[in-house]
């Protein structure tokens, strides 16, 4: 990028060609004749082709400083742009609910716990300088992976994620503490939960609404989904007699305590009863939850001033020293 910082001085460019046009007049109009004792001498000298030819050499070097005197007076500067992208992520640890409830088929073609991965992997790939973490719980919690930018091991850690890994049950409040503790010491702009169930709180020694509270008074938001169709889902169940077959059970997913968990850290609260509407909310947190970022642009530009100073100054040296031996001219 070139700019003039004076753009002014470029006017002067147009003596110029005034300059040239009259060197050419002067040169076609002018003649010049010398007085000589014996004109024998001057016989014998070797005529100077190459000195009539190179002869207006020296003009055209003057003629070139002065451009170049002018361009550098009208303060020609090289540019460089840069970018500073400044980012304000955002810490988010998913709490998923691996109970045995999460095998039910409602969620076609595949299990709630399947289509809950697969979700969570879309989502993950969409954020950008976001650390996420992974938080599962049955009858108890452990965490599956930390807070962390490295999302290929993050989606690693989700792939490896199994019904049976924990003890069956459905410690809700178990794991929004886990996901909570995870979160306190965070000094990102916004931490969030998004906790996924399909059941009611049944075990652990900590209730959701307290969880609840606790990650309120981190400033923690949570965004809960309750997981699962209306009325009734297909199980698979393993008899030893007949193999693997399907029984009819009733969904029960505590709403109102969802709901309630999410009133406190002024989160919100989802149903996605089927994948299509799963992947709708997670999308709609991926919208509620934008990291900020600013770029900020900016031009630094260096002074080339001195260098058509030096070439112009360069150009009528050669020029005096032409004039002064080669092309020099009999007074």
């Amino acid at each position: 990028m070139l700019r003039f910082a004076n753009p002014e001085f470029l006017l002067l460019l147009a003596i110029v060609p005034l300059l040239a046009y009259w060197y050419i007049r002067k040169n076609r109009t002018s003649s010049g004749t010398i007085r000589y004792s014996n004109i024998g001498l001057v016989k014998n000298v070797e005529h100077g082709s190459n000195k009539k030819k190179y002869r207006h050499l020296t003009f055209v070097l003057r003629l070139a400083a002065i451009t170049l005197l002018i361009v550098g007076f009208a303060r020609p500067q090289s540019g460089r742009t840069e970018e500073e992208v400044i980012t304000e992520g955002i810490d988010i640890v998913m709490a998923l609910d691996i109970s045995s409830s999460m095998l039910a088929e409602d969620f076609k073609p595949n299990n709630r716990l399947k289509a809950a991965k697969l979700v969570a992997q879309d989502f993950i790939k969409g954020r950008t300088n976001d650390r996420i973490g992974m938080v599962v719980f049955a009858a108890k919690s452990f965490t599956q992976c930390p807070l962390t930018l490295d999302y290929g091991i993050l989606m690693n850690f989700i792939e490896e994620i199994e019904i049976g890994m924990i003890e069956d049950g459905t410690a809700i409040g178990m794991g929004m503490a886990n996901a909570v503790n995870r979160l306190r010491d965070s000094k990102a702009k916004s931490k969030v939960v998004i906790l996924l169930t399909d059941g009611q709180n049944n075990r652990g020694q900590i209730d959701p609404l307290t969880a609840a509270k606790v990650a309120h008074a981190f400033g923690i938001r949570i965004y809960t989904v309750g997981v699962g169709t209306y009325g009734s889902a297909l199980y698979p169940v393993d008899d030893p007699i007949f193999g693997k077959r399907y029984v009819s059970l009733p969904v029960q997913i505590d709403e109102p305590m969802l709901q309630e968990i999410s009133r406190i850290t002024n989160g919100s609260y989802f149903r996605a009863t089927d994948k299509e509407s799963l992947e709708n909310i997670f999308k709609e947190i991926d919208q509620l939850e934008k990291t900020k970022i600013e770029v900020k642009q900016y031009t630094r530009f260096k002074e080339l001033f001195v260098q058509y100073l030096f070439v112009a100054l360069g150009l009528i040296v050669v020029e005096v020293i032409l004039t002064s031996t080669k092309f020099r001219k009999i007074p």
